[in-house]
């Protein structure tokens, strides 16, 4: 039976760094030939890095694309990679404007591009998608295997191009991606790669990319699935990685290059395909190695702290930062916050300020404290009762304007601090304090990057509990000081305060909030499904008016599927409301 060995190159890229991307993909290339591999498949956008939002409009930046492209087919050949067909996805452009691109790189030539008629810059997936008709797709023959190349969003389109491919017959599907982390995506992901196997009736080999840009974090979890849809070997997520399979295969003998259009609503246009001949024989025959076992899944806590310390560590170490800077209060936040920090940059690239007022309580002072001692990081402490009195005195400030000038003081502590030591500031709001506007804008919502800010407020406390327990599990220190997770929150702006002088208890909160902003519920659907009238009207009219304030707020790291900034993001100046003003 034909045999063919893949690698997946689960690799974490950076955009805008063509020089950088080429290299990668020439020492990973070298990595997989060394181990045999006859094709070699690099996520998508992997020269350009990825996302590349309007980048997609500089010529320059896709002429660079194509030139670093032609010198890597070279560089390949001269290393001794020539006989490995490396699958590459890039920036293209042509006279219709920039292109979502796959090249496929053999005996330092680039033997065939893909170029697709729609280069996607969101953050999610959308699957009615139209594809233009008249798709080149590319079918290589390689060691007597034909092997379709495609890309990414080809696979959420029914009747699209992995139904073409199984149209016109081939031997083995690679798709390249770059497809977002967001939580319980498997759910999906899995069983729609089974089923594209089963209609391309071929293997099919899911490469993706790992890592994150700006708010974006992509999970890896790359995986090679029989043409049953049965999994056959998955790499682990969060994590960079080069798997490695020998496939069995069947080779067809399949000539057709056309596929017609199907009538109907569904309809699945007319596709072109190239076959091109590399290699006509196949691979002498040889004892295939064992396929490693598949990685397994991680737990939903195990993998929203993956993306999140994912998300963190790449933010800072790509922009150029090596230490974080922000406020230790005692609270579930700032210690959940700051445990990400350590594990994503290690305690010594992270500062933690305390900054107590006169209504900071005791505990909340050692708590902070108690913190920075498990971490292990850098802590100190700046009182700030006396810069705050300044403002209090001379503007004669009383109520919510007293509270306020509190935290703007710790921001412009926090940002002093970040200028004169090169820190770079963390905000630690959650998504729950985010959707209510339940922050102060030059306060605590000051810095250049917020790790938790897709985070409900009852997911931080189960993260908390989670991290806590995977220390204990590993015979470590729990990283979370116990009272930061069972205390009453409180922002302690003024005597006695708690979150719930101002908000709904959480756990009820919470649960509205997922309805109204993920699941795009209106007061009438939540209302009916049993909450109390009044609280969804006060939580809608909170979320309605707090836009002003998102908007302002630093990006972070997106798990859910309606993260604020980057998929839900309504006018400022907005006099709809969902209930009556």
């Amino acid at each position: 039976m034909p045999q063919l060995r893949i690698a997946l190159a689960q690799v974490n890229t950076c955009v805008g760094d063509v020089a950088g991307n080429s290299s990668m993909v020439l020492e990973w290339t070298r990595r997989a030939v060394q181990d045999g591999a006859h094709v070699v498949a690099f996520p998508e956008m992997t020269l350009s890095g990825y996302p590349i939002e309007d980048l997609t409009q500089r010529k320059s930046f896709a002429a660079a694309n194509r030139d670093a492209l032609e010198n890597l087919a070279r560089e390949l050949q001269s290393g001794g990679c020539g006989d490995a067909l490396v699958v590459v996805g890039h920036l293209g452009h042509d006279d219709e404007g920039p292109r979502n691109s796959a090249s496929m790189l053999y005996g330092g030539e680039i033997v065939a591009t893909y170029n697709k008629h729609h280069l996607p810059n969101y953050g999610v997936f959308d699957e009615a998608r139209n594809f233009a008709p008249g798709f080149d797709l590319p079918i290589v023959k390689l060691h007597g295997i034909d092997v379709g190349i495609v890309i990414c969003e080809d696979i959420w389109q029914n009747g699209g191009p992995v139904t073409a491919l199984g149209e016109v017959g081939v031997d083995m599907v690679v798709c390249i991606n770059a497809s977002p982390y967001e939580r319980s995506k498997d759910d999906q992901r899995v069983p729609l790669l089974a089923r594209r196997a089963t209609e391309a009736g071929a293997p099919l080999a899911y490469v993706n990319l790992v890592g994150a840009q700006d708010e974006l974090v992509f999970d890896g979890d790359s995986l090679i699935t029989d043409a049953e849809g049965q999994v056959l070997a998955r790499a682990p997520q969060f994590a960079e990685h080069l798997l490695i399979s020998d496939l069995e295969l069947t080779a067809g003998g399949h000539t057709s290059t056309t596929v017609p259009a199907e009538p109907g609503p569904m309809r699945m246009p007319a596709f072109d395909v190239r076959r091109i001949v590399l290699q006509p024989d196949l691979v002498p025959s040889y004892e295939p190695r064992p396929l490693p076992p598949p990685a397994e899944p991680l737990s939903d806590e195990a993998e929203v702290w993956g993306a999140l310390v994912t998300g963190l560590r790449d933010y800072v170490h790509k922009n150029g930062a090596r230490t974080v800077t922000f406020g230790f209060s005692g609270g579930i936040d700032s210690a959940v916050s700051a445990a990400l920090a350590v594990d994503a940059l290690g305690p010594d690239s992270v500062y933690g300020v305390s900054m107590p007022s006169v209504y900071s309580s005791e505990h909340s002072r050692s708590d902070a404290a108690e913190l920075a001692r498990r971490l292990g990081c850098h802590y100190e402490t700046h009182p700030v009762a006396e810069l705050v009195e300044g403002y209090v005195r001379q503007l004669e400030l009383t109520g919510l304007a007293e509270e306020n000038v509190q935290a703007r003081v710790r921001g412009v502590l926090l940002m002093a601090l970040s200028n004169q030591h090169g820190h770079l500031v963390l905000a630690t709001g959650n998504k729950t304090e985010l959707a209510v506007g339940y922050s102060t804008i030059y306060g605590d919502a000051v810095g250049a990057f917020a790790p938790i800010k897709d985070v409900p407020k009852t997911l931080v406390w189960k993260l908390a509990r989670w991290r806590n327990a995977a220390a204990e599990k590993r015979g470590e220190v729990p990283p979370i000081p116990e009272n930061s997770i069972s205390k009453v929150p409180s922002a302690e702006l003024r005597p006695d305060q708690t979150d719930q002088d101002s908000l709904p208890d959480y756990d009820v909160l919470d649960v509205v909030l997922d309805g109204y902003v993920e699941g795009g519920k209106s007061y009438q659907d939540l209302v009916s499904d049993g909450f109390d009238a009044e609280l969804v009207e006060r939580v809608l009219r909170m979320v309605d008016r707090a836009e002003f304030k998102r908007r302002q707020y630093p990006p972070g790291t997106k798990i859910t599927f309606k993260a604020f900034g980057r998929d839900r993001r309504l006018p400022i100046t907005n006099r709809w409301r969902e209930v009556a003003p």
